[in-house]
């Protein structure tokens, strides 16, 4: 993984698992690669912004690939399969420690293609620490 990648994957989990302040750099990383998701799926903001309040994910198609697109670029993913030691390895050691288990507790579902297995592998986050889930 570039350290490029690796500070977006920084980014992106910290937004992952919590709607915390983060440092300039990472903020503007993670909104970056949020623009660049929305627009290469189409996903409606309304709906990241319900999830981001509580709302349960839902199995849209478009939000299903917007999850693939932020996780393959953050190095989470690759062919269609999660990388959880590169998502393990990522976090921050104070997101590790309320998050490695649930991380490595929902592995790497198969999904029907790249954008479904994204969808069950964040639906299974979300589930297993709803309290700290946020999707950029």
């Amino acid at each position: 993984m570039t350290p490029g990648a690796a500070l977006l994957g920084c980014a992106l989990w910290a937004l992952l698992t919590a709607a915390r302040a983060l440092d300039d750099e990472m903020a503007e990383l993670a909104r970056m690669l949020r623009e660049n998701c929305v627009e290469e799926t189409g996903v409606d903001m309304a709906l990241l912004d319900a999830i981001n309040t509580g709302a349960a994910i839902t199995p849209d198609p478009k939000l299903k690939c917007y999850m693939k697109c932020v996780m393959e670029t953050a190095g989470m993913m690759t062919d269609g399969v999660v990388d959880v030691e590169a998502v393990v390895a990522i976090m921050p050691d104070d997101m590790r420690r309320k998050n490695e288990a649930p991380v490595r507790g929902c592995g790497s579902p198969s999904g029907a293609d790249a954008c479904d297995t994204a969808y069950l592998t964040q639906t299974c986050w979300q589930r297993a620490n709803p309290n700290d889930y946020f999707l950029i």
